[in-house]
């Protein structure tokens, strides 16, 4: 073992995962695995004990999410560099783990040579991702934002009564206010979520979750 190994720390709650892992940093001179963790408990407690370099963490453990032990072991150790290494590529999950202060987001089906390279790039501060993951960020990060994300509260409140069956009017005495007013809120509705009618708006607003 070299003198500038890179101290790498295992979080995966399937023990042959963390066995094929073990095995595989044995390859490598300046890779040293210095703890395991099956959830994100022990993780986190081990950080401040071992004082890892890199963590590889899976996404999905028992007691949280990878992005929520991500954000807090970044948090109180943050000389620690987090890299996901999971079977997940959803967009969504990427950005997550990202914005929780991960600095790699590789697959599982990942080659030993590349992880090796991704946890020397982890410990220098330089990012990785697979190319699967790359791909599914900037196809999320194109997609058009969900309708109804530019509600007002009131608006959404509104919405909710339209799709319970209320007419304007009904609408106004639940909320008390004028029946003008209750018009207006629902022409903003109506534009906002682009659609021609009220049937139209409250279809969007049930099929799209907009209001519970």
């Amino acid at each position: 073992m070299t003198t500038d190994s890179v101290r790498v720390m295992l979080v995966d709650d399937h023990t042959m995962v963390r066995k094929g892992l073990a095995t595989f940093l044995k390859i490598f001179d300046d890779l040293l695995l210095v703890g395991e963790a099956e959830d994100g408990a022990i993780a986190i407690k081990l950080c401040g004990e071992i004082k890892p370099d890199v963590v590889l963490m899976d996404m999905v453990l028992p007691d949280m999410d990878g992005a929520e032990i991500t954000h807090m072991i970044r948090q109180q150790f943050p000389h620690v560099q987090v890299i996901i290494l999971t079977s997940f590529k959803e967009g969504e999950l990427i950005k997550k783990a990202l914005e929780a202060g991960a600095i790699g987001y590789l697959l599982k089906d990942v080659s030993a040579d590349e992880l090796a390279r991704a946890i020397r790039s982890a410990r220098a501060g330089r990012a990785t991702l697979s190319p699967e993951a790359a791909q599914s960020l900037v196809e999320t990060t194109n997609l058009p934002p969900a309708p109804g994300l530019d509600l007002t509260e009131r608006e959404r409140e509104v919405l909710a009564l339209m799709v319970d069956g209320l007419s304007n009017a009904q609408i106004a005495v639940r909320l008390g206010v004028s029946a003008s007013t209750i018009k207006s809120h629902v022409s903003n509705i109506l534009s906002k979520l682009g659609v021609a009618s009220r049937t139209e708006a409250v279809t969007l607003a049930l099929r799209n979750h907009i209001v519970t």
